[in-house]
């Protein structure tokens, strides 16, 4: 199964404002062009030519964004099961090597950039290691995790 493909429902708000956040900019940029436009000669005019590459850059990610919106399918984890690590489930571990506790949200490929405000958990791709190691776990099961920086060992303690 392609596990690439979720996107919690979260995740896809936070898709949604980014696009929204992109339209709302688009027009002073559009007014930017303009404005530069005006300075005369194309060719040598630094103002029309960052503001076109600012104009090129929204609408190349909001058409960028719009297409994975349309691919990816919505999970809405509040309504999964709580007896095993899921899509879109955070858990709460502790390291058997370090003994450091460790708070993971799993969530979809597709939404990790728009988690810059998580303080608290780590949030980790689905189809990351550390993502495909928890899932499936229950409380107090080991999760192996094989990772670049070495093999780990991970003990579930909560599942939230």
């Amino acid at each position: 199964m392609d596990l690439s493909i979720y996107i919690t429902t979260q995740g896809m708000d936070r898709l949604q404002r980014r696009i929204n956040d992109l339209l709302g900019e688009r027009p002073e940029v559009i007014k930017a062009v303009a404005i530069a436009r005006e300075f005369g000669d194309l060719s040598e005019n630094a103002e029309y030519k960052a503001a076109k590459e600012r104009q090129r850059a929204i609408d190349s990610e909001i058409d960028f964004l719009r297409r994975k919106a349309a691919t990816l399918k919505v999970i809405d984890p509040s309504v999964l099961p709580k007896d095993a690590v899921r899509f879109g489930s955070a858990c709460r571990t502790v390291d058997q090597n370090t003994s450091e506790e460790l708070s993971f949200k799993i969530v979809g490929a597709h939404e990790l950039n728009f988690y810059e405000d998580e303080q608290v958990l780590q949030v980790v791709s689905v189809v990351s290691p550390i993502g495909k190691g928890l899932l499936g776990k229950k409380i107090n099961e080991v999760a192996l995790i094989q990772a670049p920086m070495g093999e780990r060992h991970l003990r579930i303690l909560e599942i939230m």
